[in-house]
């Protein structure tokens, strides 16, 4: 069973730590704002002719004689968007990756839902394969379960430009774009993300690996399969090969937490044998 019986719990219980510890949550305080009736004072403007004067500021106007009026900022919800990958190199692991990548997107779907965020969930490999249509209201986190309980992997390689691309041409307002996956792209994901960022979403990355992928549990001659493009190599692992492939996996780690810091990315890294609620917590 993907979701456990105790699953909802968890769920709320992340999101009372969130409220009581961050005074709402990091996706709440992102809300955008824009000028309009709302109640919060932002700002003064010259008055012009045809302007509310239901505004005009006649306390500055007694004081001083500026013809002024009042500018209220208003929030809008917070479009969230949920990307998880849901290429064929997801479905490797213990745990296996995409079934860590679905608890995640649950939990934090369910967060933000309790923030009176609108949440949409897009899953991609080579292009978009599935959206999960934006709701708001944490009514619907059952909904939320039972699309992620349904999703399945899909696609071929993964292609973070073609999918990212396939996205923006979409109509929808820019938002918070939460980004799980193990980012194995071999053309490179940087200009996926730079697509999105190109067009005003703020990217938030989460980078998930197996153990094993980090410290590989293999020597002697061993046949290595590629889950996304089914090749077949048969190699022999001595300690040398290991080194290098350990120092390689380092940098690649590396470089996307880099990529995420010269961006101004939000950016968290864990194997999957961390529970899940740790890293939303981390993440908060």
């Amino acid at each position: 069973m993907l979701f456990a019986p105790d699953f909802l719990q968890k769920l709320e219980y992340l999101s009372l730590v969130s409220r009581r510890q961050f005074r709402g949550t990091y996706l709440a305080q992102k809300r955008s704002r824009q000028f309009g009736n709302g109640v919060e004072f932002a700002d003064h403007q010259n008055y012009a002719f045809g302007d509310d004067l239901r505004y005009f500021d006649w306390n500055v106007y007694a004081r001083f004689g500026t013809e002024l009026v009042k500018r209220f900022s208003e929030e809008r919800d917070l479009p969230v968007y949920l990307f998880i990958d849901s290429s064929r190199s997801m479905a490797s692991g213990n745990p296996v990756k995409f079934d860590y990548a679905r608890h995640l997107t649950a939990a934090l779907a369910y967060v933000a839902l309790a923030g009176l965020d609108r949440i949409s969930i897009i899953a991609f490999a080579d292009k978009v394969y599935d959206i999960f249509p934006p709701i708001r209201g944490k009514q619907h986190i059952l909904r939320v379960i039972r699309y992620l309980d349904a999703l399945q992997t899909s696609g071929q390689n993964t292609d973070f430009t073609a999918a990212m691309t396939d996205f923006v041409r979409r109509k929808q307002r820019t938002g918070l774009a939460v980004i799980i996956s193990d980012f194995y792209d071999p053309a490179n994901y940087q200009p996926g993300i730079d697509v999105l960022r190109c067009r005003g979403y703020e990217a938030n990355l989460v980078q998930i690996h197996d153990i094993t992928e980090a410290e590989p549990p293999l020597r002697g001659d061993v046949q290595i399969f590629d889950s996304e493009t089914g090749l077949v190599q048969n190699v022999t692992i001595n300690e040398n090969m290991l080194r290098r492939y350990k120092k390689k996996f380092g940098d690649f780690l590396y470089g996307i937490r880099s990529y995420a810091l010269r961006c101004g990315f939000n950016y968290t890294i864990t194997p999957t044998d961390v529970p899940f609620e740790n890293v939303i917590k981390k993440m908060l």
